[in-house]
């Protein structure tokens, strides 16, 4: 299940449209580099690692559609795009790592244009391709610690839809099932944009997961009654100390399985590490409309008249972090010095 397409012959990109499932699987294509940070932007799509990808391939799409003649003009015209897509959204490190991989390989020697263009095509296909064997190695060192009959748990969606294929926390999920385990997922709501109540739930089913939709604010129930064995989510930023950034609801998810004794596990590319970073209150926190709040869907819910506030991420301390899961490995008791051993 990709949730990204790249059509070679016409130079367009093909995404989910994830704000209309489960309802309608429909396709968005972008044709430049305005359109896919909209897509980034309107959370046509969402998750760390895909919007990384998709703005890689923003960026193809600019060099196949520059106005410049040389490859400096090119370049220049690069630039520019690069700095509409990375303002599409702020907290995902994976949106700034993947431009500035690209523009490293358009700052490289070139014959012409069309040879740049090529080249920056091919990097933008071997991210995608790397990203789905990178979610496999992280589905198998994750599954691992999953044991037979747990209760699991999962919070947003960090599924395929999240990433080109496969997932990060939900990708470990998929293969403890596809290897036999009987598992129980809880899906949490994840208001305000029910990323689990519409995306991880639609994604179990495809799977054959069985799972169960709870509300945000039922989590601490099931896990202070013993009915939970672990806790999984993704991250959108993580510091040089393990402080992580993820979707809103994260930290209190994870405060209330560290009372009750319960490991909590973030699983995420190494990418995904920001090592510029010395802790999580560093990391911006991206704000959205109030409407997002103030609505359930297309239905207002509050009060005309009424305010709110609507941050996106909050910031998970590294000590209530039990475990976490990137491509070079499994960390417990994650701390700044652990991660820099992962650089090694």
């Amino acid at each position: 299940m990709r949730a990204i397409a790249w059509n070679e012959e016409q130079k367009t990109l093909q995404l989910i449209d994830q704000r209309k499932l489960p309802a309608e699987l429909t396709m968005v294509v972008c044709e430049d580099e305005h359109q896919t940070a909209d897509a980034i932007r309107t959370m046509v799509t969402r998750g760390a690692p895909i919007i990384g990808v998709t703005a890689a391939f923003g960026m193809v799409m600019a060099a196949y559609r520059a106005k410049a003649s040389d490859v400096d003009g090119v370049r220049a015209e690069l630039s520019t795009a690069s700095d509409i897509l990375n303002a599409s959204r702020p907290t995902a490190v994976n949106l700034p790592w993947a431009l500035a991989r690209m523009m490293r390989v358009a700052n490289e020697p070139a014959e012409s244009n069309e040879a740049l263009c090529e080249r920056l095509e091919a990097e933008a296909v071997a991210m995608a391709e790397e990203d789905v064997a990178i979610n496999k190695r992280m589905a198998e060192y994750g599954a691992a610690l999953v044991q037979d009959g747990d209760t699991i748990i999962h919070h947003c969606n960090t599924g395929a839809l999240a990433t080109v294929d496969w997932g990060t926390a939900l990708g470990v999920i998929r293969m403890a099932h596809e290897q036999g385990k009987r598992i129980q997922v809880l899906v949490d709501e994840t208001r305000p944009r029910l990323q689990g109540a519409r995306l991880t739930a639609w994604e179990l089913q495809q799977y054959g997961v069985p799972f169960h939709i709870i509300a945000d604010g039922a989590a601490g129930h099931f896990l202070s009654t013993g009915q939970v064995q672990r806790v999984f989510f993704g991250a959108d930023r993580v510091a040089a100390n393990g402080d992580v950034a993820n979707k809103i609801g994260s930290y209190m998810l994870a405060l209330a399985a560290y009372t009750n004794k319960v490991p909590v596990y973030s699983v995420f590319p190494f990418s995904t590490v920001d090592l510029e970073l010395a802790n999580g209150g560093m990391i911006p926190i991206e704000e959205r409309a109030a409407e997002e709040v103030l609505r359930c869907g297309e239905r207002r819910v509050a009060a005309e008249g009424v305010e709110a506030w609507n941050p996106v991420f909050d910031i998970t301390p590294a000590e209530l972090v039990d475990v976490i899961v990137t491509e070079r490995g499994v960390v417990h008791n994650p701390d700044a010095g652990k991660i820099a051993d992962l650089m090694r």
